[in-house]
């Protein structure tokens, strides 16, 4: 048995894959701007998080090495939160990372 491993098409960036998926035009719109605006919330989200773990880092006149060790992570992982680097966490992991520190995140819905 073979694998086809051919590349058969490429989605050129910033087109919309809804609609190369065979979605109907307002249909692919739609689903395409309720995708970036999900996208973009969680973007805001680990913003705010990651705000609240720098400001706690700057206040206690941390190096990245010793807030590491209080986090239970990595000095490299400390330096990606006060460089925002959101694509690098989940949103989960920086709760958690509050919560380690004494500040518990309470989620509002509406």
């Amino acid at each position: 048995m073979t694998i086809d491993t051919k590349i058969h098409h490429v989605t050129i960036p910033g087109a919309n894959l809804f609609l190369e998926l065979g979605f109907a035009p307002h249909e692919a719109r739609r689903l395409q701007a309720a995708s970036r605006k999900q996208i973009n919330d969680t973007r805001l989200l680990k913003q705010q998080l990651m705000d609240e773990l720098s400001t706690w880092i700057a206040q206690h006149h941390l190096r990245q090495a010793d807030a590491a060790e209080i986090l239970m992570v990595s000095r490299p992982r400390v330096s990606d939160v006060v460089n925002r680097k959101t694509a690098k966490f989940t949103i989960d992991a920086l709760v958690e990372m509050l919560s380690r520190i004494g500040k518990p995140v309470k989620l509002a819905v509406g």
